[in-house]
């Protein structure tokens, strides 16, 4: 196999480690801390986990180990969407086995839960182990989005665990992995099958953290990915003076991404989905602040600029949401059938007209006749609307242009508008790690093997203190129904992972607040540049703007 000189070179990195962790397996030891319980819902938790709720988190410490020594055979999982440093998790879990005694054994189940499921395994060794160290992707074992939440796929798990003599499975992934994970833990718990759970937080998206995880890994180098890429266009923005560039980022249920390359890159506009549910926000209503920036730099000169677009902002807009609820009713069932015979897009347009009230054909008809199509042809397997396919900056873009249209018409506005249009995901999910990410989460895969060797089941590897020196991290463990709360998904009540949005009244939100005006009028433009590896350490291993102001270490 071909490498480039970087994956070479990174291979060839040595991951930092919490302090207490440096220390060699004998001499790190348990320092227990209070009994948890769950964020909300506590009764009904509680009686959903009776054998791992309430469980104490804990922390990790220089001092006589008095864990039970006994051969480890632990089982891995990449579970969900990428996120960079997953391979470096799975390094730190296999290090920290392999020192703990040379004949444990790491098996890696391929493509996800489904591979647990199927008995689809590899056996770790050295060899294998070393060409993934530090670099990006899940490609180690593959990932995949089966949920494990039946009784049925229990049992087969336990089967599965029996048969290879496994002590203990490592599910890294995001939320919905890691409530899966819990639920898995109290089945084997309940079942006495001697079975270990342990999770890992895995997501760019960022939302799975709270006050004890900091941050989820991946978070750090996609941010800062997309950040470069975000740099680099507004140089080319402020080079060649005459376009304004929506960028679309990922974050569908929380704009965290869209936030801290915001804080990274000092764009005209970035939107908070978050905000505009607060503020209830029309979609008119938004265009008109876009229009607002656009104006008042084609008053200077300025006929660029740039605006950053959470991919799900358009779910947060709550006439828009009552108009995809309207539209899923007008085709469920039979309905669809009948939409779908119609000749022309006239004739849809005509039956839309009649279906809708007219609140929601007003908001309807001043869409871009592209959007408008993509809300009625592109449903999923159910017949809803797939909201995630919405080109949310072309939506916006055409309505900046019709506001400013109209403010020509009215003498307002005299500048020129050319709009380009930019998605920024994939891009980010599977970089080289940085090396705030490669630490991390070689952190978190070699503390997971220490919470298995103590004997923790239904807990988190948690990593903190992230926003110091890598020598002043602190590492241990808490039980993942701290997390939970009750949600009503698909018409039931499931116990899940809270979902972090951006809080309007943190920190973060409240730098960019305090500076957006500015940057929206005049142009202040930062360049962050690629992701450095090597070098001074306040350029290779700074962590995001978001971590920084949220722990004071930025003012």
């Amino acid at each position: 196999m071909k490498i480039s000189s970087l994956q070479k070179a990174r291979y060839e990195y040595s991951p930092k480690l919490p302090g207490m962790l440096r220390n060699g397996i004998a001499d790190i030891c348990v320092k227990e801390g209070e009994e948890t319980q769950s964020v909300a819902d506590q009764d009904k938790i509680k009686a959903l986990f009776p054998n791992t709720y309430g469980k104490k988190e804990i922390t990790f410490e220089k001092g006589k180990n008095t864990s039970e020594a006994k051969k480890q055979v632990v089982g891995v999982i990449l579970s969900g969407g990428q996120a960079p440093g997953g391979h470096n998790v799975i390094c730190g879990l296999y290090d920290a086995l392999k020192a703990t005694n040379p004949e444990n054994i790491l098996y890696g189940f391929k493509n996800g839960p489904i591979g647990l499921i199927e008995d689809d395994y590899l056996i770790f060794d050295d060899e294998y182990i070393n060409e993934y160290r530090n670099t990006g992707g899940f490609d180690i074992i593959g990932s995949g989005r089966t949920k494990l939440e039946t009784n049925e796929q229990f049992a087969i798990v336990a089967e599965v665990c029996k048969k290879h003599g496994i002590t203990a499975i490592v599910i890294i992934g995001g939320d919905d992995s890691n409530t899966n994970a819990a639920v898995l833990a109290e089945y084997f718990a309940a079942h006495n099958t001697g079975v270990q759970v342990i999770g890992c937080p895995k997501t760019i998206d960022g939302d799975l953290k709270n006050e004890d995880i900091e941050c989820s890994f991946g978070f750090d180098t996609a941010t800062k990915t997309y950040s470069e890429i975000i740099g680099n266009i507004e140089r080319d923005a402020n080079s060649a003076k005459k376009y304004w560039h929506f960028v679309k980022v990922m974050g569908r249920s929380a704009s965290h991404v869209a936030l801290e390359c915001a804080l990274e890159t000092q764009p005209n506009i970035c939107l908070i989905s978050e905000e505009v549910a607060e503020k209830k926000m029309s979609l008119s209503q938004i265009a008109d602040y876009i229009a607002d920036s656009v104006e008042k730099r084609a008053a200077k000169g300025m006929n660029f600029g740039v605006a950053i677009i959470p991919e799900g902002v358009v779910e947060f807009v709550p006439e828009f949401s009552v108009l995809i609820h309207e539209i899923n009713e007008l085709l469920a069932g039979s309905k669809a059938d009948a939409f779908n015979a119609l000749p022309t897009w006239d004739d849809k347009y005509a039956f839309i007209e009649k279906g809708l009230t007219k609140e929601s054909m007003e908001v309807f008809a001043i869409l871009p006749v592209s959007i408008q199509q993509q809300l009625f042809l592109e449903r999923d397997p159910h017949g809803n609307v797939q909201v995630s396919l919405i080109e949310s900056e072309k939506l916006f873009s055409a309505l900046v242009k019709d506001k400013l249209e109209e403010r020509k018409k009215a003498g307002t506005y005299k500048g020129k508008f050319s709009a380009l249009h930019h998605f920024l995901g994939y891009e980010g999910r599977c970089a080289f790690p940085s090396n705030f990410d490669a630490d991390y989460c070689y952190s978190l895969g070699y503390n997971a093997f220490m919470l298995i060797q103590y004997g923790y089941n239904g807990y988190l590897s948690k990593v903190s203190n992230l926003s110091k020196p890598a020598s002043e991290w602190v590492a241990g463990g808490m039980p993942i129904t701290k997390m939970m709360n009750i949600e009503r998904r698909h018409g039931e009540d499931k116990p899940v992972i809270k979902k972090a949005l951006v809080e309007l009244e943190g920190k973060p939100f409240k730098y960019f607040e305090a500076h957006r005006e500015e940057w929206a009028e005049n142009t202040c433009f930062v360049y962050p540049g690629a992701i450095q590896y090597y070098g001074p350490a306040e350029v290779c291993d700074i962590t995001t703007k978001t971590l920084a102001l949220e722990k004071g270490t930025l003012e």
